[in-house]
C-alpha cells in the first residue's frame, strides 16, 4: 500500500504542474471569453492570471478535506506562512497611492532633467533602472508596484507599440527581481537565506550590489536605446499642479507609514496596523486619495497565496535537485527552476541543505533573482506589475510566453553580470580576474557569446551607412 504522505506530494506536484501550465493558458481563456459570451464569466475568471494557483490550492485543500478528514488540513494551513502575501497586498496599496505617488514621480523628473535626454525618454529610462533600485530601501513589491505605475502612465496608456510593451514588461520584470539585492531584506529571495547565513546588507552590498546595478543599468540602457525613437514622439506626463497636489506634510506621514510597513514585514500584527491607519486617514482625507488598488492587491494576494500552498508540497523534489547540482550547475538550474517556481521557495529549499559552501550559496541566491523575470510566477513582485499593466494588452492578458520571450535577454544580462566574476565587487575591475575567467571559457561558448555583438556591430554600421548619405 502507498504512503499516504507519498500520495499527497505526489498529488501536490501534479496540481502544482497543472497550475503552471494554467498559468501560459490563461491567454486562451481570454480569448474565449470574448468569442464565446454564453460562458465568458467562466473563461473570463479561468483567464485571470491572479486567480489561477488560488483556484488549484483549493483543490488541493478538497482533496486532503476527503482523503484526510479537516484535521490535518487545518493543520497544513497552519503550518504555512502567509505574512508574503499579505505584505505585498499592503505594501502595494500603500505605495500606488497618490501621496506616494507624487513624490516618486517628482524624484523622477528631477532626476530626469539632469540627464541629457528628453523628458520622455528620461522618464522611461529612470522608470525601468533607478525606481528598480529604489527596491532595495522600498521593498521589491513597492518598487514594482511604483514602476508599473509610471510606466502605464507614459507607456501603456498611450497607444504603444506591442513590441514595446512586451519588451518594457520583460525589463521590468527582471530589474525588479535583481534591482533589490543591494540590501538583505528587499529581495524575497535574499530574506529567505538572509538570517540563518548571517549575511548583512553591507556583504549584500559588495557581494551582489555592484554588479545587480550594472545589470539594471545595462537593460534599461539598451531598451531605451532601441526604441528611442518611439519613445521620443511621446509627451512626458504633466505633474499634478495647484489643487491636484497633495501637501507636503500629508505625502511625508504617508511616507513615515509605508517606511513603518517596510521596517515591520516580518510582523504582519504590525504593518496591518499600520495599513488600517492609512486607509482611515485615506477616508478622512478623500480630497487626496484616488482610487485605491484595493481590488488589483486583494488579487495578488490571492496569487501568492494559492502559491505559498501548494508550494508547501514541493520541497520534495526540489531539495533533491537543488542538492544533487554542483556549484556552477546550481546556478543555471536554478535560474531555469525559477521560471516554474517562485524564486523564494527555491532559496528556502536551498538553505534547508546543511554544510554549504559559500560558493554554493552565491550561486544559489545569484541564479534565482537572474531569473525572476521569466515568468509571473518567478518572483513576488511580478503578480503586482502584471495586474497594474494587464489591461493594456491585447484580450487584457499578458501572453506567457511573450513576456518569457521578452524577459530573456535581459536575463542574459542578469546571468553575465552575476556569473562574470561570482567574488566581492572589488574583483569585476582585476583586469587578471576577467583575463583569466576569458581564458577558460569554452572556445564554442565563447563563440557563442561574442556572435550577438558581432551581429549587433555589423546592423550599426550597416545603419550608419545607410544614414550617412542622408
Amino acid at each position: 500500500m502507498q504512503n499516504p504522505i507519498a500520495t499527497l506530494e505526489i498529488v501536490g506536484a501534479g496540481l502544482f504542474g497543472l497550475a503552471v501550465i494554467h498559468t501560459f493558458s490563461t491567454r486562451y481563456f481570454e480569448h474565449l471569453a470574448h468569442t464565446r459570451t454564453a460562458h465568458s464569466g467562466l473563461w473570463h475568471l479561468l483567464g485571470e492570471v491572479e486567480t489561477v494557483f488560488g483556484l488549484w490550492a483549493f483543490i488541493l485543500l478538497a482533496f486532503m478535506l476527503a482523503a484526510y478528514g479537516w484535521g490535518p488540513a487545518s493543520t497544513y494551513l497552519d503550518n504555512q506562512r502567509f505574512a508574503e502575501p499579505m505584505f505585498v497586498f499592503v505594501i502595494m496599496v500603500i505605495a500606488a497611492s497618490r501621496p506616494i505617488m507624487q513624490f516618486a514621480s517628482d524624484g523622477v523628473r528631477s532626476v530626469g532633467r539632469v540627464l541629457p535626454l528628453q523628458p520622455a525618454v528620461a522618464g522611461f529610462f529612470l522608470s525601468l533602472s533607478l525606481v528598480p533600485l529604489l527596491g532595495s530601501l522600498i521593498t521589491e513589491p513597492a518598487a514594482m508596484t511604483l514602476a508599473a505605475l509610471m510606466l502605464r502612465e507614459r507607456i501603456f496608456s498611450t497607444g504603444a507599440s506591442n513590441r514595446l510593451k512586451y519588451a518594457t514588461i520583460g525589463v521590468l520584470f527582471v530589474n525588479i527581481s535583481i534591482g533589490g539585492t543591494l540590501t538583505n531584506f528587499a529581495a524575497p529571495p535574499v530574506l529567505m537565506v538572509a538570517a540563518k547565513w548571517e549575511w548583512t546588507s553591507a556583504f549584500m552590498f559588495s557581494t551582489f550590489g555592484a554588479k545587480a546595478a550594472l545589470a539594471v543599468f545595462l537593460n534599461a540602457l539598451i531598451l531605451t536605446f532601441l526604441f528611442r525613437r518611439e519613445l521620443s514622439a511621446r509627451v512626458e506626463p504633466a505633474a499634478a499642479t495647484g489643487e491636484g497636489r497633495v501637501p507636503a506634510g500629508f505625502v511625508a506621514l504617508n511616507l513615515l507609514i509605508l517606511a513603518g510597513v517596510v521596517f515591520a514585514n516580518h510582523f504582519p500584527e504590525a504593518f496591518m496596523g499600520l495599513f488600517l491607519l492609512f486607509l482611515g486617514l485615506a477616508e478622512a482625507y478623500r480630497r487626496h486619495h484616488d482610487r485605491l488598488l484595493l481590488r488589483e492587491g486583494l488579487m495578488v494576494a490571492f496569487f501568492l497565496a494559492g502559491l505559498v500552498v501548494l508550494g508547501g508540497q514541493q520541497g520534495w523534489w526540489l531539495e533533491k535537485a537543488l542538492s544533487g547540482l554542483d556549484e556552477s550547475t546550481l546556478f543555471y538550474g536554478g535560474a531555469a527552476l525559477t521560471a516554474i517556481t517562485d524564486n523564494a521557495a527555491l532559496t528556502y529549499l536551498g538553505s534547508m541543505v546543511e554544510g554549504l559552501s559559500d560558493e554554493y550559496k552565491y550561486s544559489l541566491v545569484a541564479g534565482a533573482v537572474a531569473g525572476g523575470g521569466l515568468t509571473v510566477i518567478a518572483n513576488a513582485p511580478n503578480p503586482a506589475g502584471f495586474a497594474i499593466l494587464k489591461d493594456h494588452f491585447e484580450d487584457q492578458s499578458i501572453n506567457a510566453f511573450g513576456l518569457f520571450i521578452a524577459a530573456l535577454a535581459p536575463t542574459l544580462v542578469a546571468i553575465a553580470c552575476f556569473r562574470g566574476i561570482p567574488g566581492p565587487v572589488g574583483e569585476m575591475f582585476d583586469l587578471d580576474l576577467w583575463a583569466e575567467w576569458f581564458s577558460n571559457i569554452d572556445r564554442g561558448f565563447a563563440f557563442l557569446l561574442i556572435l550577438p555583438f558581432v551581429v549587433a556591430a555589423v546592423g550599426l554600421w550597416a545603419e550608419y551607412g545607410r544614414r550617412r548619405p542622408e
